[in-house]
C-alpha cells in the first residue's frame, strides 16, 4: 500500500504588491495553520519518506514547517514543474516517483492540486484550501497511477479547527 499527501501551500501574504507571485512568503495565518495541519498529520502516525514541493517561496515554506514537525530528515524536492501546475503536471511529477518511497507528500498550488485530487479517486472536493491537505491510498507502482484509481483517505484544512 502506498499513500499520496497532497497539500496547498499554507495562506500568502499580498503585503507587498510590486513582489513577484513566485517570491510571495506566508502571512501570519499561513504561520499558524501549517503547523497546526502538519500535527493534525503527525496524529495518523504515517511516516513521510519523500517530499516533493513547488520551488516557490510558499510552497517551500510550507514544506520545510511540514517537514520540522514529521521530524524528516532526508533531502527535500524542489521542482519548478510544479509551480501552477496543471492536474496533468502534477500527475506526471507523481508518475516519476522512484518504487522506494511509500508515503509521499507532494506541497503545490491550485487549481491544480484540487484537479488532480478529483482525478485521482471517487470523492469529489470543490476547493482545497490553503494548507488543505488530501490523503489517498493505492496499491500499484507511482508510475501505474491513473484516473480513479487511488482511494480517499482523508481530507483535513484549517477552518475544521479555526472559525
Amino acid at each position: 500500500m502506498r499513500n499520496i499527501f497532497l497539500l496547498r501551500h499554507a495562506k500568502s501574504s499580498w503585503k507587498d504588491t510590486f513582489l513577484d507571485d513566485y517570491e510571495r512568503p506566508l502571512n501570519n495565518r499561513g504561520k499558524r495553520d501549517a503547523p497546526h495541519i502538519a500535527h493534525r498529520l503527525l496524529t495518523r502516525e504515517i511516516e513521510v519518506d519523500l517530499i516533493i514541493s513547488s520551488s516557490s517561496r510558499r510552497t517551500s515554506d510550507t514544506a520545510k514547517i511540514f517537514a520540522d514537525i514529521l521530524s524528516y530528515r532526508s533531502e527535500m524536492v524542489f521542482d519548478d514543474k510544479l509551480y501552477e501546475a496543471s492536474n496533468k503536471q502534477i500527475l506526471e511529477v507523481i508518475n516519476r516517483i522512484d518504487d522506494k518511497y511509500q508515503n509521499v507528500l507532494i506541497v503545490c498550488h491550485n487549481p491544480g492540486i484540487t484537479n488532480v485530487v478529483n482525478n485521482l479517486c471517487d470523492f469529489f472536493i470543490d476547493n482545497i484550501p490553503t494548507t488543505g491537505i488530501v490523503g489517498l491510498s493505492f496499491n500499484n507502482d507511482w508510475r501505474n497511477i491513473r484516473e480513479r484509481s487511488c482511494s480517499f483517505l482523508f481530507f483535513d484544512y484549517p477552518k475544521k479547527y479555526f472559525s
